[in-house]
């Protein structure tokens, strides 16, 4: 196991890339460890749940705003919004806020 250190930076520090919690997050996330198969279930059920809330909010005052928020921010190869068509991408950071806020509200 490792433990990462997580605090806060300031706007304009340099932060390399590879010292960024996202960062962390995926090279955790691509590791290529076995999974046991209740593990496999549960993030399958994890999945289908955060998108079946996100699809039930798509229209409420919140997640409408965070879409349009986020819809301002086009990216070739980017990622996709709950709401939105597949064949639109946008900034990353955007989206997952667009999406969080979906599923959240």
């Amino acid at each position: 196991m490792r433990d990462h250190k997580v605090r806060t930076y300031a706007s304009a520090d340099d932060l390399a890339v590879t010292n960024q919690l996202a960062w962390k997050i995926t090279e955790v996330a691509a590791d290529a460890v076995a999974v046991e198969a209740e593990v496999t279930d549960m993030i399958i059920n994890r999945i289908i749940d955060n998108a079946s809330v996100a699809i039930a909010s798509v229209n409420r005052g919140p997640v409408v705003t965070a879409r349009a928020q986020a819809a301002a921010h086009p990216r070739d190869g980017g990622a996709t919004i709950f709401g939105l068509g597949n064949d639109q991408r946008f900034s990353a950071e955007w989206a997952a806020w667009a999406n969080g806020t979906a599923v959240r509200e």
